[in-house]
């Protein structure tokens, strides 16, 4: 697990963790649909993921939209999911982005909390296994098709990170 201090929201860490070959995914979900506060996490299907970047940015979207008053969705970790989304439907975000019956890739984002339990219970819950959050392993992750069609690009890499954080940034303006 990585903590990751955004430099304009020291007084929100993330915690964050990449798992690969996740096989209860099913399980996540439900626990979300649900309402259980012990997993209050964005569970995020990392095979529609392109860098840490774009990840980074919607984290720090969604935070400043909690701190300011303007969340569209339940709580922070939802936000999170529905910040991913170049598009104003909420559902649609979390059909695209948050984690589903068949992901087998999943981000997890914790916002606040102590690291060693966010940690522990992620290690406890989710059954797959953890690497590292960089660029190289989400690479390996993604179904390119996929976020071809998500973010209606036609190349992928730095310019296609370019086009993606801006469709974020922009939703909504």
């Amino acid at each position: 697990m990585e903590t990751i201090i955004l430099p304009h929201l020291p007084n929100h860490p993330l915690h964050v963790c990449l798992f690969k070959d996740v096989s209860n995914a099913p399980f996540l979900r439900q626990q979300l649909l649900e309402g259980n506060t012990e997993f209050e996490y964005a569970f995020v299907d990392a095979s529609v993921l392109l860098s840490r970047n774009q990840v980074l940015a919607a984290c720090f979207r969604a935070i400043n939209d909690l701190l300011q008053g303007r969340l569209k969705s339940r709580n922070v970790h939802s936000e999170i999911v529905f910040s991913l989304s170049p598009n104003n439907n909420i559902s649609e975000s979390f059909r695209r982005f948050g984690v589903a019956e068949a992901s087998k890739h999943i981000l997890a984002i914790k916002v606040g909390g102590d690291d060693a339990s966010v940690g522990e219970h992620l290690k406890n819950n989710v059954k797959g296994s953890m690497v590292p959050f960089t660029d190289q392993q989400l690479a390996k992750m993604q179904d390119e098709s996929r976020v071809r069609k998500v973010y209606k690009i036609d190349a992928m890499g730095k310019e296609a990170e370019a086009f993606v954080v801006g469709s974020m940034a922009l939703k909504g303006s």
